[in-house]
């Protein structure tokens, strides 16, 4: 624009039209730019050195990671700061340190508000011999007022923007993984984006009106403080965030692993088998793998592990 009202100090006033035409055409092009140009929504990206976290000592011995967590030794972890929406949401990241562009998996927690909330010693345990194959890892926290499913959902839809302002992530090439409420939660994402290529599901449920109705407590201490007006539109809220009353609404080119604990005491694991016989009748590219454990896969963490790993290398990798 300096240029353009330079033009205009030596200008022939006969020329005036075409001058000033010339400022109008870059004015627009400039205006077209602004309109058109992707917001930066990475507002912090700032490396954790795991030595000097209080969760150290949990991870190591004489300094090293035990022998079961040398595989983190591949690895650079990251807290993170993004803006969605008009909030700040906060979150965490792991990266290998070797150069390179790799497929990325969300991870989706459980828990609400206060209760489990994101944690460095979380994302390890479930998602960092995963990273340790290949992949990046993001996974954020929920916004300060946490919907349970409502504009929360925004938090993760927006990490697909988030990827693209990370070098080491293919943003083209993302996969989804889920425990409890982040199993309900990644059942959701998978009904409102296209781009999540394969998803895993751990003891998530898929019919919150059968949970609302069993659990009291988590009824009223959980659903009912996090859900807009609740009790006025219970059947209504719940219904949405129940994949059994929509699967036909799943990303269709998505594949799915459900696993479900036939021991699990929060979540009831016949829910996992009503729902597979709904993807059934849509033909839906999925596998339900059924295992002798609780909630948490407690005793079956090894197990655990190996599957992650396997159905991601499988299921994610050749999108690279």
């Amino acid at each position: 624009l300096v240029q353009v009202f330079n033009l205009f100090r030596y200008m022939n006033y006969r020329n005036i039209g075409v001058y000033f035409l010339i400022f109008l055409f870059v004015t627009i092009i400039l205006a077209f730019q602004n309109i058109t140009q992707k917001p930066v929504l990475l507002l912090s990206k700032t490396e954790i050195k795991l030595e000097n976290t209080a969760i150290w000592e949990k991870l190591s011995s004489e300094e090293k990671p035990f022998k079961e967590l040398e595989h983190i030794n591949q690895l650079k972890f990251f807290k993170i700061s993004y803006k969605s929406d008009d909030v700040v949401v906060n979150g965490l990241l792991i990266e290998p340190k070797q150069n390179g562009v790799y497929p990325v998996v969300i991870f989706n927690l459980g828990g609400n508000r206060d209760f489990t909330p994101l944690n460095l010693e979380t994302l390890i345990n479930y998602t960092s011999r995963i990273a340790a194959e290949g992949f990046v890892i993001i996974g954020s926290n929920n916004r300060d007022k946490d919907e349970f499913g409502g504009k929360d959902l925004n938090d993760v839809l927006n990490l697909f923007d988030v990827l693209n302002e990370i070098p080491k992530a293919n943003s083209n090439c993302v996969g989804m993984f889920g425990w409890s409420r982040g199993g309900m939660m990644t059942y959701l994402r998978l009904a409102n984006s296209d781009r999540i290529k394969t998803a895993v599901v751990g003891n998530g449920p898929s019919n919150m009106l059968e949970i609302a109705n069993a659990r009291l407590v988590l009824e009223t201490k959980v659903l009912v403080e996090c859900i807009p007006n609740y009790y006025e539109n219970k059947e209504a809220e719940l219904k949405k965030r129940s994949s059994v009353f929509w699967p036909e609404k799943l990303c269709k080119s998505s594949s799915l692993l459900i696993l479900s604990g036939l021991k699990d005491n929060r979540q009831n694991p016949e829910q996992a088998k009503v729902f597979t016989k709904k993807l059934d009748s849509l033909n839906y590219n999925y596998v339900l793998k059924e295992v002798e454990t609780d909630h948490f896969f407690s005793d079956q963490k090894p197990l655990l592990q190996t599957t992650l790993v396997n159905w991601f290398n499988e299921h994610l990798k050749p999108c690279e």
